[in-house]
């Protein structure tokens, strides 16, 4: 008789009342597998970018050449990660049905364009690091109003000034 293992489902990490086609202002966290620096580092209070740094960068301001109903906003990018808000301006998707996240293919929505930046993101990097990796998820906020914006565009101008103050565990 052959044995069923059931694995562990994954948390939903989406907010289930929300279509992310939807207009308006995202602020989202991309991470690097397992934290490594490879974006580059933190000198004094600025962010000394890498090759694959340069490029995070360079690909997030392409973001609206691809999707031209996106703005990009505040962004950085730290050694291991990068902050940003995208404002969509009009709902991408215009499908009349109401569309519930659900797992499998995305398109036109923010899982869309996070897609997008990770795959140019991981081209250019791989061009001189092989081992180049996103983990596989991102963290995202729907921003509610004016004032939360702003209060999270203060936190990413300042955040590379803040990394050399947080204590970090070494690897």
């Amino acid at each position: 008789m052959q044995k069923i293992t059931i694995l562990p489902q994954r948390k939903k990490i989406r907010a289930d009342f929300w279509d992310y086609s939807n207009a308006a202002a995202y602020f989202i966290t991309i991470v690097t597998q397992n934290r490594v620096p490879f974006f580059g580092k933190v000198v004094g209070e600025q962010m000394a970018l890498s090759n694959a740094g340069q490029c995070a960068v360079d690909c997030w301001k392409e973001i609206p050449q691809h999707f031209p109903d996106v703005v990009i906003d505040e962004f950085v990018v730290m050694p291991d990660h990068v902050h940003g808000i995208l404002i969509f301006t009009k709902k991408l998707n215009n499908s009349e049905e109401k569309v519930t996240n659900r797992f499998g293919p995305q398109s036109l929505n923010l899982a869309s364009v996070v897609r997008g930046f990770k795959v140019g993101v991981t081209k250019g990097a791989r061009l001189q690091i092989p081992k180049f990796a996103w983990q596989t998820r991102y963290h995202d906020r729907i921003i509610r109003n004016a004032a939360e914006h702003e209060r999270i565009r203060h936190y990413i101008r300042n955040n590379v000034v803040q990394h050399g103050k947080v204590k970090r565990k070494a690897a």
